[in-house]
């Protein structure tokens, strides 16, 4: 396949069916890949209000846990110190239990009465005493009433809402098969809990020449296999490069020309909660390796003889040569 300038990209029309939903323009003209290994897109939306796209409660159920705390943990002493300064406001007697002179001691004492407010601890060594200072009393226990219920709103939808996490090997290997080649990658659930009827939709995405100039196109990637009804271990989901494959007569050269990623869409239900679940990953043509497979990843147990697997090992592949002869092993560690 000749080389080609990115940029003299053809900005023509695109079946609008075949762009998987991100637009001709984005399909042509991103340079970078379309999706990230963790499932995000490399896409950018501008032209909108600062809050127009904001979603507390969509970015509280999707962002991680330590993220999620430590917004509670932000807002929760931005409430207490903005009332504290609402409680100074109110004069020196506005509280009162408590003698304090210097300027730090008069905070900390409005701040900890306000925590303990909040709270709806009433220790009662302090007490606001003043119309003013119990106006903020009153606000901050309503405020309390509502915050802890949308809080824990929040908290139980995290907890029953399922995700699935799926490990990917670092690599997709282009190896032996049945005569052939094929291109494979390998997963695996990373959770406890089971997935079943799982199944996956790969995708080639990448730039070729049409009558309109250099466009990007989709061409679906058919599977061995493209379900399992129980996905206890590990899955290498494999494509067999023959005749009807889009990949047939092409190396690891032409794939970098022309800008090739592989989109993967894996869909399945959550054992626990019946639920759907999805992941989303793609394999740029550099993160291809050409004449490689999968070393073995499965063990038996020397007591019980139970079959299982090292997940460690869900990256390690196997260079070979034009046959099955063994050349090198690469170890690729998981991801910390």
């Amino acid at each position: 396949m000749p080389a080609f300038d990115r940029n003299s990209i053809d900005q023509g029309a695109e079946d609008p069916s075949k762009d998987l939903g991100f637009g001709s323009e984005v399909a042509r003209g991103s340079h970078k890949r379309l999706l990230n290994r963790d499932g995000t897109f490399n896409v950018a939306r501008f032209g909108l209000h600062p809050f127009s796209s904001l979603s507390i409660y969509h970015w509280s159920l999707a962002t991680s846990w330590p993220r999620f705390l430590g917004m509670l943990a932000v807002a929760y002493l931005c409430i207490n110190t903005l009332f504290a300064f609402g409680y100074i406001l109110c004069g020196i007697n506005a509280l009162q239990g408590e003698f304090v002179t210097t300027p730090v001691d008069i905070f900390l004492r409005a701040f900890f009465f306000s925590v303990q407010t909040f709270a709806t601890i009433g220790y009662g060594h302090v007490i606001a005493t003043g119309t003013p200072a119990n106006v903020l009393v009153t606000l901050e226990a309503f405020l309390n009433i509502v915050g802890v219920a949308l809080a824990t709103g929040v908290v139980f939808a995290r907890f029953s809402r399922p995700t699935a996490k799926i490990i990917y090997s670092h690599n997709a290997v282009v190896a032996p098969y049945k005569g052939i080649t094929a291109l494979e990658f390998r997963i695996a659930n990373a959770r406890s809990s089971q997935i079943i009827e799982l199944e996956a939709k790969v995708i080639l995405s990448r730039i070729e020449a049409s009558a309109e100039g250099l466009v990007r196109k989709f061409r679906d990637l058919k599977l061995e296999r493209a379900s399992v009804t129980f996905f206890p271990l590990s899955w290498t989901l494999v494509h067999p490069i023959d005749e009807q494959s889009p990949l047939t007569g092409m190396n690891h050269e032409d794939l970098l020309e022309s800008n090739a990623e592989i989109l993967i869409l894996l869909t399945g239900t959550d054992e626990t909660s019946s639920q759907t679940v999805h992941s989303r990953s793609s394999y740029k043509a550099e993160e291809i390796v050409w004449n490689a497979a999968f070393a073995p990843i499965f063990k038996r147990g020397r007591d019980d003889g139970i079959l299982g697997m090292d997940v460690g090992m869900i990256h390690d592949y196997v260079k070979t040569g034009m046959g099955t002869e063994t050349v090198q092993v690469f170890v690729r560690k998981p991801s910390q």
